[in-house]
């Protein structure tokens, strides 16, 4: 057994200890507990991925008015939501810089980050993968074109952008990942297509990351939105759309009270504050080295993922508590 493992989370962070019970409070925030607006990200770079809108968009504004050098990602430039996201930032005096990443292209996403860190001087210290997709319909209506196309957008996207930071966050034994999941990484709906299947995998790829890169000194949170009113719910109708329209009649026929929407979803998310997930990934940055949780569920009103949550965690110590991996997994799960 390797010296890594004989050590626990807390030493291997190097940084400030809290007691479980307030670490497991953390877990278990209301978004209400991440709302302070005062805290102080000078000095932090942090790379954002999918800021034309929604959570990365209300990010990159945020992170950049508490003092952070945001370098806020988005593909097919140039393109309208860029020119608005630099137009503030010059009227604002914010430090963002707009990069072109789609991170379905290997290309894309190394000459990206490769550009983030030497334009930050060496080294990014977080990284938010917040860029997906959703396609509506059943299981069988999805197709390998439309199943390819969200598994390469929410899963290996994230992937990509992961292995293309973690070689500098590994040189400087620093750095903190957070990945956007969803309630739905958790609970199922039917007819969300490959929507939880993705972020299921982003879920279990989240926290295998957390053990494996815990002695480097890198954290990784996964954050886990219920609704929220942002364009994920109209942006899915151009690919629904299109599966669609490749669908035979009999599938379409099959499954009429999934079917018949698809292309058509005009709005949806409920209305709370979409300035929830911003504000919690920042408060989890402001938090002491080596105390932030793995993952937080926001959602005004409903979070049924942390009561699995709990119980996924029991169950990973209770079969490797005691193994080789006990004390990091120990160190990341309490």
């Amino acid at each position: 057994m390797s010296d890594d493992f004989k050590l626990n989370r807390r030493n291997l962070m190097l940084g400030a200890s809290i007691s479980i019970a307030a670490l497991s409070a953390a877990c278990s925030k209301a978004p209400e507990a991440f709302a302070d607006d005062k805290v102080n990200l000078k000095g932090l770079s942090i790379l954002i991925t999918g800021c034309s809108s929604g959570f990365g968009r209300l990010g990159a504004e945020h992170y950049a008015r508490l003092g952070a050098k945001v370098f806020a990602t988005m593909r097919n430039l140039p393109r309208p939501e860029a020119d608005e996201l630099e137009a503030l930032a010059k009227s604002e005096a914010l430090d963002i810089t707009v990069l072109e990443i789609d991170v379905t292209k290997d290309d894309q996403v190394i000459a990206g980050v490769t550009q983030a860190i030497k334009a930050a001087g060496g080294k990014i210290d977080i990284l938010v993968n917040n860029a997906g997709m959703s396609i509506a319909g059943p299981i069988e209506a999805q197709d390998m074109e439309a199943t390819q196309l969200i598994f390469d957008t929410n899963l290996y996207g994230a992937h990509r952008m992961i292995r293309a930071a973690l070689p500098s966050m590994r040189q400087h034994k620093n750095g903190h990942i957070f990945n956007v999941s969803s309630q739905l990484g958790r609970v199922v709906i039917p007819g969300f297509g490959q929507y939880s299947p993705t972020k299921f995998a982003l879920e279990a790829l989240s926290e295998q990351l957390a053990y494996e890169v815990a002695s480097h000194g890198i954290e990784v949170t996964i954050i886990q939105p219920g609704g929220y009113p942002t364009k994920i719910w109209a942006n899915q109708n151009p690919p629904s759309a299109a599966l669609k329209s490749r669908l035979t009649k009999d599938i379409v026929m099959a499954y009429p009270e999934m079917t018949v929407g698809m292309g058509k979803r005009e709005a949806g998310g409920g209305d709370g504050d979409p300035m929830d997930i911003p504000r919690a990934i920042a408060g989890a940055i402001a938090l002491p080295k080596g105390t932030r949780p793995l993952r937080i569920a926001l959602h005004p009103v409903a979070r049924p993922q942390e009561a699995i949550n709990a119980v996924s965690a029991k169950m990973q110590i209770a079969v490797l508590g005691n193994s080789p991996y006990g004390p990091i997994v120990k160190g990341v799960l309490d």
